[in-house]
């Protein structure tokens, strides 16, 4: 019942005009972002992150969250017709564009649309009636525990996301590095300023999120010098009942996969995808069919990378940990508007919790009417030419870079990590760990200083708690197990491999 409740606030607040307004804006938007290849939820949020500054708190939220989980609806678009994926659709090009070699374009775009409006269903009873458990059971936490918990979600995003510990700690530890810039509030001395008065501050979280994501994914498109034309196909939009009925068991698999793995640290989308696809070709009634352009291929990979995108929001307003390099940025905005995810969040701003959480349902009931019925208007966004689009986002960015502090020394940051994240592009690295440690190492440094406050400076309380005991001792054993890997791998072939090569490679493809 109490479940009920906090649900019938939350509507009372997603069903505003204003809160509806900014929902439809960031389904619309997300939609379009997950259909222009080369652009995707990272960029865009990045890029219109400085524009939560002026947009009240809740309605900024409800529009960053719907950017994010539109474009989960929009890449499959592409990947369908074109065989143009995202991160996010991979696997949606090999069932997908199957059926649109055949002439089931509309099949395959009705599957993927209902597929992702019941994953997202799932996902967001599942968020309500987890995100509150955890975020009592992080009442717990102590500051030993937090930076505990701290490095946990340092080890494994960076592992996941890059393939590499060593890579990933190391992009970790540069975001520690910038994040200890500007004036320490204990001692009110500078660090790391160079003698710079606009470093006084601190760099901008906007500018390392805009060059690092933004500019830098904008430079290798236009980088790749690739040119694509677009889709002319005919699209028959509805299915027959037989063809309906095989959809719902697929989705639903898909959802309770994707549901599962977006909760775990350094899930998401993206692996979601690649596990709903295994399981449906081993248990589906037609997986003898699956590769071949099957509705089952695609409806439990849609349904689990749309369920992956929503609980993907548990470990960050639970706990306030992000799980992404998304969550990262919705982090960011959360702290734009002075608020702490975690569970002071759900206990202390219960409305906008849950009016965030309302409105996910509010914005699956706006991306099935955008991305069912109106698709073939959708499609002719690819028609808009690369040197009018890329251009115009670049100024976009320059502007709302300016517009954060109104100095000119914000857009010259900007740039400046905008070559830094093209240079992480063209190197393999991930930027996504370089965020978390940029926007974690202060509350890091901040939960490390009161632990050895309260311990009167003995390290012993990091191990004699129970809890901060047994996340570090899970990641000592989560580096012992890299490091027998390592060893292994270097026995049988002369060189190291990484672990999660394989579904590297696969993605790749």
């Amino acid at each position: 019942m109490e479940v009920l409740h906090n649900l019938a606030l939350g509507f009372g607040v997603a069903l505003t005009w204003q809160n509806l307004l900014y929902c439809a804006i960031g389904c619309t938007v997300g939609t379009l972002v997950g259909l222009l290849p080369g652009l995707g939820p990272l960029a865009t949020i990045s890029i219109l992150l400085p524009l939560t500054y002026s947009i009240p708190t809740g309605g900024a939220l409800i529009m960053l969250a719907g950017i994010y989980y539109g474009a989960q609806y929009g890449d499959s678009v592409s990947a369908i017709t074109m065989k143009i994926p995202h991160a996010s659709s991979i696997v949606a090009c090999i069932d997908g564009y199957a059926m649109t070699l055949k002439g089931k374009t509309g099949l395959a775009l009705f599957t993927a649309g209902v597929s992702s409006f019941i994953g997202g269903t799932v996902a967001i009873v599942v968020l309500s009636l987890l995100a509150p458990t955890l975020g009592e059971v992080a009442f717990l936490f102590g500051p030993a525990d937090y930076c505990a918990l701290m490095l946990v979600g340092f080890v494994c995003v960076s592992f996941v996301t890059t393939g590499s510990l060593v890579n990933g700690m190391a992009m970790c530890m540069i975001g520690v590095l910038l994040g200890s810039i500007g004036t320490d509030v204990n001692s009110g001395m500078q660090r790391f300023t160079l003698d710079l008065p606009f470093l006084a501050d601190g760099v901008g979280l906007v500018s390392i999120a805009l060059g690092c994501f933004g500019i830098a994914e904008i430079t290798k498109n236009l980088d790749s010098g690739e040119e694509r034309s677009p889709f002319n196909g005919a699209i028959k939009l509805m299915p027959t009942w037989p063809e309906f009925k095989r959809i719902i068991p697929s989705a639903l698999r898909g959802s309770a996969v994707g549901s599962f793995l977006g909760i775990l640290p350094g899930g998401g989308p993206t692996i979601a995808q690649f596990a709903a696809y295994a399981i449906d070709k081993k248990v589906s009634k037609y997986k003898h069919e699956i590769g071949t352009g099957c509705i089952e291929g695609v409806a439990g990979q849609a349904a689990a990378d749309e369920a992956a995108a929503r609980t993907s929001f548990i470990p960050l307003m639970s706990i306030g940990i992000p799980e992404n390099a998304v969550m990262a940025l919705m982090m960011a905005a959360f702290v734009i508007k002075g608020i702490q995810p975690g569970p002071n969040m759900i206990a202390g701003h219960p409305d906008l919790f849950w009016g965030l959480v309302a409105s996910m349902w509010v914005g699956n009931c706006f991306l099935i009417t955008l991305n069912v019925p109106l698709v073939r208007y959708w499609l002719s966004v690819f028609k808009i030419p690369y040197a009018v689009l890329f251009p115009s986002i670049l100024f976009f960015c320059c502007i709302g870079t300016y517009s954060v502090n109104n100095n000119l020394d914000d857009v010259f940051i900007t740039a400046l990590f905008g070559f830094m994240g093209y240079m992480f592009l063209r190197l393999d690295l991930d930027a996504a760990p370089l965020m978390l440690g940029f926007i974690l190492g202060p509350m890091l440094e901040e939960n490390f200083r009161r632990a050895m406050l309260l311990s009167r400076g003995s390290f012993g309380a990091f191990m004699t708690r129970p809890i901060s005991g047994t996340l570090l001792g899970l990641i000592a054993v989560f580096i012992v197990w890299q490091l027998v890997a390592f060893f292994l791998q270097v026995r049988r072939k002369g060189k190291f491999v990484p672990v999660v090569e394989p579904v590297l490679a696969h993605q790749a493809e």
